[in-house]
């Protein structure tokens, strides 16, 4: 007897994509925290983009595929220089000044964000919903933003909320800049070349990282390596993958899940909780995510409309093609 091997499903395919991306995200936030610790922000940044842009150069030749087609290397240079570096750079110092989980609830707004911008530079749709959704998570990061700020050090607090939203702009901006690219290039090399451009603009805090790489632990420095091999080289692959087979607002829905992974992380790795009132404003912040992406069933059709359940195809009424 012979056992034919089926093909995966592509839809299969691209959850499995959005899985792995969503748990690879979530990792990377505990390990900036971890790392930050030996290097600065720029330093780390420039240190995650150089090992992310070596894996990322030899998946281009293992697969053969050289310079994406010219349409997409505008999305790709925005993306690149906001998001590969403007992102990673002010997260990268977010998480100097707040915990792990509080730093991934804030930069979960940036669904909302995309959203907007899906819907003025993309054409998607605009509903009321999406509005209100803003407005609870602007409270939520209010709320974040008042925790973090009481007490002795408030202010360096208050900044690293800032920095925190600040990054949740640059990857809002960075996914809209993607996905008209990926209409002209694999999600391979957009994932490349917008990397390598990140890395590019991450040049000037060279002599920053060849400071501080010497007397870094060797764990920082592992946790730097794993940042450009998992949470970029890879996870922004399958990242690309699926965007080029979703919408961006609907796929910006499944980071919703990433601060609950992230809180996890840190309490068993770093021993980090955050404070009540700050997971208040988190879960306001994801709420407000929530009721952005709420969709209400429609009515039924009358039971005339609804196919059979043995599957047997309506047979065509007036008016109607079959």
């Amino acid at each position: 007897m012979t056992f034919r091997s089926r093909p995966i499903p592509p839809g299969v395919l691209t959850v499995a994509a959005v899985t792995f991306t969503v748990c690879a995200w979530a990792s990377a936030f505990v390990s900036i925290r971890s790392a930050g610790a030996a290097y600065s922000p720029g330093a780390l940044a420039l240190g995650r983009l150089l090992a992310a842009s070596l894996v990322l150069g030899v998946l281009l030749l293992v697969r053969r595929q050289g310079l994406p087609p010219r349409g997409a290397w505008g999305g790709i240079l925005v993306s690149g220089v906001v998001w590969f570096c403007g992102y990673t750079v002010a997260l990268n110092w977010g998480e100097r000044l707040v915990d792990a989980g509080t730093a991934s609830l804030l930069v979960n707004t940036g669904p909302i964000l995309m959203a907007l911008l899906a819907a003025r530079l993309l054409g998607e749709a605009l509903p009321p919903r999406l509005l209100a959704g803003m407005a609870v998570s602007f409270a939520g990061a209010v709320v974040v933003g008042l925790s973090m700020s009481s007490g002795d050090g408030g202010s360096a607090s208050l900044l690293g909320v800032l920095l925190c939203l600040l990054a949740a702009v640059a990857y809002a901006t960075g996914v809209i800049a993607q996905k008209p690219a990926l209409s002209y290039g694999t999600p391979l090399q957009i994932t490349a070349y917008s990397c390598m451009t990140g890395a590019a603009v991450c040049l000037p805090f060279t002599g920053r990282l060849l400071d501080e790489l010497p007397r870094a632990p060797l764990s920082a420095t592992l946790n730097m390596v794993y940042l450009g091999v998992v949470p970029t080289a890879l996870a922004f692959t399958t990242w690309t993958y699926a965007l080029a087979r979703m919408a961006a607002g609907r796929l910006g829905a499944t980071t919703y899940a990433v601060p609950a992974v992230v809180v996890l992380l840190s309490w068993a790795l770093l021993g980090e909780v955050p404070a009540w009132l700050t997971l208040l404003g988190g879960a306001l912040c994801l709420a407000g995510v929530a009721v952005s992406r709420y969709a209400p069933r429609g009515p039924r059709p009358p039971r005339s409309l609804r196919a059979p359940a043995d599957g047997t195809p309506l047979a065509p009424t007036k008016g109607t093609r079959a």
